[in-house]
C-alpha cells in the first residue's frame, strides 16, 4: 500500500521499489462514554437570575478548601442539562482552560452555560485572572454559538455576578 502522506518527513506520492509490506500493527481503540454519576432534584426549573444560579452552585462550592470551577450547561430555556466540575485547583487558584469548559458544553448539547468558582478565602472579589478567564470564555463561546450567561464567584455565603458587575 502506498503511503501518500509522508516519506522521510517530506510529502511524497511515490513508493520505493523493493519495499516489503510491513507486518500488521496493533492499534488501541479508545472510546469516550458519558456516564451519569448522580442526579439531583432542584426546585427551579430554569435559571433566570444570578441568584438562581447561586442556589445550585453553592451546594458544590461553599465548603471547599480549594478552588473549583463548575459549569452548568443550559438548554434554550435556561434549564440545566448537566452540572460538571471543569477543574479543581489549589487553595488560591484554579486555572481552567476554555477548551475544557466548552468540551463540557458541547457534550451536553448546551445552548448556553453559566460558570462559577469559589474563593476559599471567603472574599468573592474577582481577580485579574478571573476577569481574563471570563473574557476568554465569552469570546470562545461566541465563536462556538454557546453563550456565557454569567460567571459567579462564591465566598462565605455570598457571591458576585460578573454579569451584574458589567464584565459580561
Amino acid at each position: 500500500m502506498k503511503n501518500i502522506y509522508e516519506s522521510n518527513g517530506i510529502f511524497s506520492m511515490t513508493e520505493k521499489e523493493g519495499d516489503k509490506p510491513k507486518a500488521a500493527k496493533r492499534v488501541n481503540i479508545v472510546s469516550v462514554r458519558l456516564v451519569k454519576e448522580s442526579s439531583m432534584l432542584y426546585k427551579r426549573r430554569s435559571i433566570g437570575s444570578p441568584a438562581d444560579g447561586y442556589e445550585i452552585f453553592k451546594d458544590f462550592l461553599e465548603d471547599l478548601d480549594r478552588e473549583a470551577f463548575i459549569v452548568i450547561s443550559l438548554d434554550t430555556k435556561n434549564q440545566p442539562l448537566s452540572i460538571n466540575v471543569a477543574h479543581i485547583g489549589n487553595i488560591n487558584s484554579s486555572i481552567v482552560s476554555p477548551a475544557c469548559v466548552m468540551r463540557v458544553a458541547l457534550l451536553s448539547n448546551a445552548a448556553s452555560i453559566m460558570v462559577a468558582h469559589n474563593h476559599p478565602s471567603g472574599n468573592p472579589e474577582p481577580s485579574e485572572a478571573d476577569l481574563i478567564t471570563t473574557k476568554k470564555l465569552e469570546e470562545v463561546g461566541d465563536l462556538m454559538g454557546i453563550r456565557l450567561l454569567d460567571h459567579l464567584i462564591i465566598g462565605d455565603g455570598h457571591f458576585i455576578s460578573l454579569k451584574e458587575q458589567g464584565f459580561l
